[in-house]
């Protein structure tokens, strides 16, 4: 039905308020990159209006660090640009803080508690090889 796929791989050893900060963040990356994954309004059976949501099914993965690491090469080699949330980002208060300590490292040096990315379903696969389907 769809011919991509969104998929959110989060490190395994995280907490759970942590796994679900870095999804809800990951996620709103996802959507700023293709507004078109919205779909329509929800209303209820009297008539009350609720926000939009995504009008696909999104994946959730888990890896170890290195995985990790190597899902975020494979993105970065096949240029599918995705939402990275790094370990240090857990010790900011804000946006500016968090794209400040951010831009403080690489991809060698990253140490990376969650990636998302929407692309082709063959290359989401591809690129996600070595995670495993969140328990």
């Amino acid at each position: 039905m769809f011919d991509t796929k969104i998929v959110v791989v989060l490190r395994e050893d995280l907490a759970s308020w942590q796994k679900l900060n870095v999804t809800a963040f990951l996620i709103s990356g996802i959507v700023a990159q293709a507004p078109s994954v919205i779909g329509e309004l929800y209303r209820d059976a009297v008539g009350n209006v609720y926000n939009p949501m995504a009008g696909q099914p999104i994946v959730i993965l888990s890896a170890d660090q290195e995985v990790l690491r190597t899902i975020h090469r494979r993105s970065l080699e096949r240029e599918v640009t995705s939402s990275l949330y790094i370990e240090e980002m857990f010790s900011t208060g804000h946006d500016v803080a968090n794209r400040a300590v951010f831009a403080e490292f690489g991809p060698q040096d990253a140490k990376v508690v969650g990636i998302a990315l929407r692309t082709d379903k063959k290359i989401a696969d591809k690129i996600t090889k070595g995670a495993r389907l969140h328990a």
